[in-house]
């Protein structure tokens, strides 16, 4: 019998089974559809502290970039790391972007400010119209389909199990503690129970009987035909940072241009709320690419070889859900990182393994925790 059943096998549920793991648990991690097939399949593979304000997410966001290279360390897998840094650029007025940074720069990160013809020698193919900007050195990137798969590799080799096609359907209980997970394809005995479905996170918990309010926020990205080495950092427009704080409901597209290793280009971002809807709209990707060619003009020129979208977990306050659900024992919440699960993952874990053997967190575990009135208030 497994000491610990994760539900997820995305990134979140990934590096919560390895850290667990790793701290001596035994853990099977279910997903009802392959590992690392949902939402962390329809990402970008960002660990970014650019793009977060000051408070406990840039917190958390620090530390899992620290945390990054210390877990591929133990995984001794390519999952794609590139520590190549992050650029922010601003096409009129420079003072909310400069303003921003230094609140970072307060935080801890390393943020430098460069002048539009600084910005034009680290992108040379960007925009002349580009006033200026701020890299940000710590700015990295994974692909995190193997990034997940080689966290689930992990768990396997320390004895753990990951079965796809599993249906969680609730918890079993016994007075106010878990006994086990109810699934498809039967009970499962356990002790704990970690609730990592990302955006079905919500359905999760309330099968649960314990609701928590995670929604989903559906994004898209282009990709286009491989090219040569052309776009060399993590770029986007200031407005990216408003998009990504923002509660509304509406579309919302900002730039956002990087490369990969195979030489395509990602091009993003988009953020609506409109529940699982899957359908793929045009308006949104004509924006997308009129944004990016506004920031990199030569991609004009530039074949689209596919769009894909997923769907980020949403919480109402912007902050992961992350530790013990203090109506039920033996019930724990990984989920609510929405766009940053990727960059978030690697702390996640250990956060959640650190709360759950009785270990001191190594950072302030308050503000995520499962009883704040914003996840289970507006949940009720």
């Amino acid at each position: 019998m497994p000491e610990v059943v994760v539900v997820g096998a995305g990134i979140i549920g990934a590096a919560c089974a390895e850290a667990l793991t790793h701290a001596g648990l035994s853990v099977l991690v279910v997903d009802r559809g392959d590992p690392a097939s949902g939402t962390t399949a329809a990402g970008e593979g960002n660990v970014l502290v650019s793009d977060k304000e000051p408070g406990p997410e840039l917190a958390l966001a620090i530390a899992s970039r620290q945390e990054w290279p210390s877990v591929l360390e133990r995984l001794q897998a390519d999952v794609e790391w590139e520590p190549k840094g992050g650029l922010v650029v601003a096409t009129t007025s420079l003072e909310l972007l400069e303003k921003f940074a230094a609140s970072q720069r307060d935080a801890g990160v390393e943020a430098i400010a460069v002048s539009s013809a600084e910005a034009l020698e680290l992108e040379p193919l960007l925009t002349p119209r580009v006033a200026g900007g701020v890299y940000y050195p710590d700015d990295a990137q994974l692909q995190p389909v193997l990034a997940a798969t080689a966290l689930l590799a992990a768990v396997r080799a320390r004895g753990g199990e990951v079965r796809g096609g599993v249906t969680a359907t609730g918890v079993r209980q016994a007075g106010a503690r878990v006994v086990g997970l109810e699934t498809s394809t039967g009970f499962i005995p356990c002790e704990t129970v970690v609730n990592a479905c990302g955006p079905w996170s919500g359905a999760f918990a309330s099968a649960a009987g314990t609701p928590v309010e995670v929604l989903p926020r559906r994004g898209m990205i282009l990709v286009t035909a491989p090219l040569p080495e052309c776009v060399r950092h993590k770029v986007y427009d200031a407005d990216y940072v408003g998009a990504v704080g923002s509660g509304e409901a509406d579309l919302q597209t900002s730039t956002v241009v990087e490369s990969t290793r195979g030489g395509t280009i990602l091009i993003g971002s988009s953020r609506e709320r409109i529940g699982f809807d899957g359908t793929i709209r045009v308006r949104v990707l004509q924006e997308l690419a009129a944004k990016a060619v506004g920031l990199f003009p030569f991609l004009a020129d530039v074949p689209v070889m596919r769009a894909y979208g997923g769907f980020r977990p949403y919480a109402p306050d912007h902050l992961p859900v992350i530790g013990a659900d203090p109506r039920l024992q033996g019930l724990w919440h990984a989920t609510g990182h929405e766009g940053a699960g990727i960059g978030l993952a690697a702390s996640t874990g250990r956060l959640i393994s650190e709360l759950m053997t009785g270990r001191t967190p190594h950072v302030d575990a308050e503000p995520f925790q499962v009883g704040r009135n914003a996840v289970i208030g507006a949940a009720s």
